[in-house]
């Protein structure tokens, strides 16, 4: 008996097979790439977060005391800002600073100058100090009544300038504070003193009182620098101003003992009265025996002194002594000078008697 021939197997659709394999290798795709971007993701928020924490967080401590000084140089760029913080362990980063800096808008604000951090200052607290400015101030003060010498030496003292600056002449600065910053040049400084001084010195000679007995700007610096040092009180100057302005209407000698100093000494305190023999003795300062003014100023007068010349009040006095006080009493007849001098003269007889120092003020007019 025969056997009926078995039915042939159906073969396998490769088709399927083929669409298996192929789901099968994306979706081991999708999951490496999901993977690396969770990996990514996950790198990237640690970076963030580490940026962060170093923006924010504390700072690097100072090498010394604490606090850490940079200067920043003007028109420096941000990388090289970036460097100078890094390099003197102010931030931990450039990098992120740089970053930082861009992506806050800072980096088109941020200005030059000395600055000092606290220790461990954070990199968000550099940025904002720097981004607004918050530079260490520096100032020199100018007093009233110094000579262009003395100026010199007060300029020449200051560690914060640099560089050197020929004496001006007498007169030419108006005595004030200054700010300065470090490493700014003495001439440059020294030349805003004299720059304020013209300013100053055209406001007040174009609003001047008419009918001054003098003919320049220069000659009313010169008498200011008198008044200047003719009195230390602010109130008195105008009165002193207008003696000498009475003076020189009348013709009368100035007879100031500045005017004397500044012939023998430039300006420097004698560290003494002055002897009968320099009241005697002929010099182009000597107002005791010259008419008129003396060819320069002996001081940089201030503002007071130089708006009390150029607008004094309308008085009568022609002299004034020390009226023991610290002040000055003023006259307008030779009698009436010579009764205050006598005050004058028992006041110091009086303070020799009982041990007290007597500030030398001799008596303007005789």
């Amino acid at each position: 008996m025969s056997k009926k021939p078995s039915p042939p197997r159906k073969a396998a659709p490769r088709a399927k097979t083929s669409r298996r394999e192929t789901a099968s290798v994306g979706r081991r795709l999708i999951r490496a790439i999901f993977g690396a971007i969770t990996t990514l993701v996950v790198i990237g928020m640690v970076a963030i977060l580490g940026a962060a924490w170093v923006y924010n967080g504390p700072g690097p401590a100072a090498k010394a005391g604490d606090k850490t000084s940079v200067v920043l140089r003007r028109g420096a760029s941000l990388p090289e800002i970036a460097s100078s913080l890094e390099q003197g362990g102010v931030i931990r980063s450039s990098s992120i600073f740089m970053t930082a800096a861009k992506v806050t808008g800072a980096a088109r604000t941020l200005k030059a100058g000395e600055y000092e951090f606290a220790s461990r200052a954070s990199m968000a607290q550099v940025l904002d100090a720097i981004r607004h400015g918050r530079i260490v101030r520096h100032w020199i003060t100018i007093p009233e009544g110094r000579t262009s010498d003395m100026v010199m030496d007060i300029l020449n003292a200051s560690p914060f300038l640099t560089g050197s600056a020929p004496t001006p002449p007498e007169g030419a600065i108006l005595p004030e504070t200054y700010e300065v910053q470090r490493g700014e040049d003495r001439a440059a400084v020294l030349q805003r003193m004299m720059d304020d001084r013209d300013k100053l010195l055209n406001q007040l000679w174009a609003n001047r009182q008419s009918g001054l007995p003098f003919q320049t700007k220069e000659e009313a610096v010169t008498l200011a620098s008198i008044v200047e040092k003719e009195t230390g009180l602010a109130e008195e100057r105008p009165r002193v101003a207008s003696v000498f302005v009475n003076r020189l209407r009348t013709g009368m000698r100035l007879g100031s003992d500045p005017t004397i100093i500044y012939g023998i000494s430039r300006g420097r305190p004698l560290g003494r009265g002055i002897r009968m023999s320099e009241l005697q003795r002929l010099t182009p300062y000597n107002t005791y025996l010259i008419d008129g003014l003396p060819p320069t100023p002996i001081a940089n007068p201030g503002r007071q002194a130089l708006a009390a010349v150029l607008d004094p009040p309308k008085t009568g006095d022609l002299y004034f002594v020390a009226d023991g006080t610290g002040g000055h009493v003023f006259a307008s007849t030779l009698e009436q000078h010579n009764a205050n001098v006598v005050k004058w003269r028992q006041i110091e007889r009086d303070r020799a008697n009982a041990d007290v120092p007597v500030v030398p003020a001799k008596p303007v007019g005789n």
